[in-house]
């Protein structure tokens, strides 16, 4: 009973917040191609980091596993979600590259 509770109930929160990346510290972009004029085309230039691209329109899963309500959402991971950044109404990202490049960097400098 206990190992059902655990693989329903538990397990999926578990998985909810991992990272999608190989890396230590991940940035991924969250987008879907009909919204592929708001792309955040400064993602690449992140320094210290992997990056990532998922699609929500070809991966409907990673919408729900990830909780994604608005495109693009940029998530920066360090194993676990440490920082998530989302459009406003219009689907255009405020945050800029160094609200994402401060955390990527807080987040080395908590290693030492």
């Amino acid at each position: 009973m206990k190992k059902l509770l655990f693989t329903l109930i538990l397990l999926p929160l578990i998985c909810l917040s991992q990272s999608p990346c190989e890396e230590d510290i991940c940035v991924v972009q969250f987008n879907a191609g009909w919204n592929s004029s708001n792309d955040v085309a400064w993602i690449e230039k992140l320094k210290d980091c992997g990056i990532k691209y998922i699609d929500i329109a070809a991966d409907a899963n990673a919408a729900s596993e990830y909780e994604i309500v608005v495109v693009p959402t940029i998530i920066v991971f360090n194993g676990d979600e440490v920082k998530r950044f989302q459009a406003d109404i219009s689907f255009a990202m405020k945050a800029t590259k160094l609200d994402v490049q401060k955390v990527i960097d807080e987040l080395l400098m908590d290693q030492f």
